[in-house]
């Protein structure tokens, strides 16, 4: 395990509400096609259909939550939703859940039970410690599943020593993605302003608890809050 990982939060991120919970989970060994996880999102999605509805999706008081900041940072949330709005809105038109793998798929199953918008990561493809930040102008950032993209400056991400990792909090690295030969995974839940902190911690225990389930593994690092740098 790498010791000591750690993640910060600038004051200029801070003051637009950003707040992280961040855990560790070391020893998972991830694969697709798994039956338990099949099993638990047939559950999943039989609650999702009967607690929401597509129409008044949006006045849930933590989807309203996150469609307010995106609309702060800059971002149409009609347009580019919350990932798990996204997640949820699939579910509520019978469309199917993307399944990436073990691990990934916990992510997704946390982030849909709870709302909040779950980040995983490699780590070790992390270099150094890791901070929550405003984007430099010019910066360069590759999506998963996308080409590269030159930031503006006005973005909020969360970057290691070299490059930026996560577009907060809705778009994660293709660099630092989850796959066959992950061990050590960075769980980080993305909270926003109306987001109480018991549901950041749930997310963030429910992500660890699923990925231990259906991926093995055992907690390196206890979720913590990332404290202002």
């Amino acid at each position: 395990m790498r010791l000591g990982l750690t993640i910060e939060v600038t004051r200029e991120a801070s003051s637009l509400g950003a707040r992280i919970v961040y855990a560790t989970i070391e020893g998972v060994s991830v694969s697709k096609g798994n039956p338990g996880i099949e099993r638990y999102l047939s559950e999943v999605v039989s609650q999702i259909r009967k607690r929401y509805a597509l129409e008044s999706l949006k006045e849930n008081p933590v989807i309203r939550a996150y469609r307010d900041f995106f609309w702060r940072i800059g971002i149409d949330p009609t347009k580019t939703r919350p990932s798990s709005e996204a997640l949820i809105r699939r579910i509520l038109k019978g469309r199917p859940v993307p399944r990436i793998n073990n691990v990934v798929d916990s992510g997704n199953l946390a982030s849909i039970i709870t709302l909040v918008p779950i980040g995983l990561y490699d780590v070790a493809k992390i270099n150094g410690k890791l901070l929550l930040r405003m984007a430099k102008e010019g910066e360069k950032f590759e999506p998963i599943g996308s080409k590269e993209e030159e930031l503006t400056g006005k973005e909020p991400v969360l970057a290691d020593e070299r490059k930026v990792i996560h577009l907060y909090p809705h778009r994660d690295s293709e660099r630092t993605k989850i796959d066959e030969n992950t061990k050590e995974v960075l769980v980080v839940a993305c909270g926003v302003p109306k987001v109480e902190s018991s549901l950041l911690l749930e997310a963030t225990n429910l992500t660890l608890e699923l990925i231990t389930q259906f991926a093995g593994g055992k907690i390196g690092q206890e979720p913590s809050w990332a404290p202002k740098s």
